[in-house]
């Protein structure tokens, strides 16, 4: 397929990528000296300004992992993209999913780059682009079985779902849905005193979307109409289908969803707010795919006034900590999780960086990191198993503006 004039990845720069992977895989890789599987980190990052920040990214970066001390290592660019903000792996780890977070791509879309990753030096081989169908694609996700990429497009305020070829590039859309009408109030109904955060109620705005553990319903948080959708997914031709005669759960007004995640037992889930600085718990029936609301509580410390907003979710593999990150507060919130699902605050961490984009836990469970988008770092943390809390490591990543860190065990 032809990539038009505003150069999602530059031609010179693949042509030189494929060299160097050719060299690369020429020659042996050193990995730390540990009995554990190396693991490597692809970060993404913003290549133009948003959010009140630069683009000071070029694209996806690439950085080895060290398993005892959690440093990241090594980084290089291996795909030079724009806006390259949201990035998953198939579930076998060998194609590599970016969305670039664009307006102008086909006509006023966003797009998305399919990727095949060369084991073992992890650089990246550009295998399509293709539109996202609705501008400004904020999310994507790989549904379990690896047969589709689920794309929520922000700023369009719909979503795609698109077929995975056998190469790993990407096919023609199977399903299409725009969100319309049903707004939420500027202001959040649960928002600290004295919030300005009043950003995303001006039209529908699909902000993430992904497949319950089961693999049968598709969960999409809609931020402008404060809605959490539930799709049954047809695994034969990717389509969408509402899960009931009322296909959504709803959010107190002007609160704005933004991410969720699912705890292991794949009953329990907890949805970020992004305006009003909340988590919302609901019991998933994984049988109907219904939400039945359980709780709500705040992300920041009691007696916070002024604005901030949730960005992103990470729970420790066994359930019993969940994790929150905060933007202008600047921190990441520690939640424990109690035998029935609910939530219990015991405090915050700051992330000793600017405007935390974005948290994600290493695949050994023993570090956390956050991606500081305006001070164009990445901060690592140890976490202690006992109790959940976070101690820094001394260790930064230099980056420019990520947004998104996804690990991969060799």
């Amino acid at each position: 397929m032809s990539i038009d004039s505003n150069h999602l990845v530059s031609r010179r720069f693949m042509l030189k990528a494929s060299a160097a992977c050719a060299l690369a895989s020429a020659a042996s890789r050193v990995f730390p000296l540990s009995s554990a599987a190396p693991v490597l980190a692809y970060i993404g990052s913003y290549s133009a300004s948003m959010d009140g920040g630069a683009g000071n990214g070029k694209g996806i970066y690439l950085a080895e992992m060290h398993p005892e001390s959690g440093e990241l290592t090594d980084i290089r660019l291996v795909a030079e993209a724009r806006n390259a903000s949201w990035l998953s792996l198939d579930p076998s780890g060998r194609h590599l999913y970016s969305v670039n977070e664009v307006t102008d791509y086909e006509g006023g879309s966003g797009a998305v780059s399919a990727y095949a990753v060369h084991r073992p030096t992890g650089d990246l081989t550009l295998l399509n682009i293709v539109s996202s169908h609705g501008a400004g694609p904020a999310h994507l996700s790989v549904d379990r079985q690896g047969k589709y990429v689920f794309v929520a497009n922000y700023f369009g305020g719909s979503i795609a779902v698109l077929p995975i070829l056998a190469s790993g590039a990407l096919g023609s859309p199977a399903f299409l849905h725009q969100d319309i009408g049903s707004l939420g109030k500027k202001i959040a109904t649960d928002a600290p005193a004295g919030s300005y955060a009043i950003s995303g109620h001006d039209k529908p705005h699909a902000h993430m979307i992904h497949a319950d553990p089961s693999n049968q319903f598709v969960l999409q948080t809609d931020l402008g109409q404060d809605r959490i959708y539930i799709y049954r997914l047809d695994s034969a031709t990717g389509k969408l289908s509402p899960s009931a005669d009322m296909p959504f759960v709803s959010l107190p007004s002007g609160d704005g969803p933004r991410h969720f995640i699912f705890h292991p037992n794949g009953q329990w889930l907890y949805v970020l707010q992004e305006e009003s600085s909340t988590l919302a718990f609901f019991h998933f029936d994984p049988h109907t795919g219904t939400l039945q609301a359980q709780q709500r509580l705040s992300t920041l410390p009691p007696g916070f006034a002024g604005t901030s907003f949730t960005s992103e979710l990470a729970m420790t593999e066994d359930g019993r900590f969940l994790y929150a990150a905060n933007r202008l507060h600047d921190t990441v919130a520690l939640f424990a999780v109690a035998q029935n699902g609910r939530l219990s605050y015991i405090g915050e961490t700051s992330v000793l960086g600017d405007y935390p984009r974005h948290i994600a836990i290493s695949p050994n469970g023993q570090f956390l990191y956050a991606s500081n988008q305006r001070s164009d770092d990445i901060t690592v943390f140890r976490i202690d198993r006992t109790n959940g809390k976070l101690t820094f490591t001394g260790h930064y990543a230099a980056i420019g503006s990520p947004t998104c860190v996804v690990f991969l065990t060799l």
